[in-house]
């Protein structure tokens, strides 16, 4: 408890002025660290990463593009092939409905 001391003003004074100056110290600025010379700079380091991903995430844009564009071309022949066997079972449908008229008509002359 430093108010029960018979401090005189003088050493109050002093003991304030370290205070002040201890704060100061502390928030002087620091050197910086600089980084060895041989050592690549972060932003050209940065920069080559970024190119590298860029590249990768095209080549993976590029992969399921091929890769969409496969799908669409088999659903296309799929849908094709559908498309004609339907057209082929239609017209043997209509070929069996004109032949059982044909023979009904056979039948009611005879």
């Amino acid at each position: 408890m430093s108010y029960l001391k018979n401090n005189s003003f003088q050493d109050r004074a002093s003991a304030s002025l370290e205070a002040k100056k201890a704060l100061l110290a502390k928030m002087k600025v620091k050197p910086t660290v600089t980084a060895p010379q041989d050592q690549p700079d972060r932003a050209t380091v940065k920069a080559a990463e970024l190119a590298e991903l860029r590249a990768k995430r095209e080549a993976e844009r590029t992969e399921r593009r091929r890769i969409q564009a496969e799908a669409d071309a088999v659903r296309r022949e799929i849908e094709a092939f559908n498309a004609e066997t339907a057209e082929l079972e239609l017209r043997a449908a209509q070929k069996a409905a004109r032949d059982a008229r044909y023979a009904a008509r056979k039948q009611r002359r005879k």
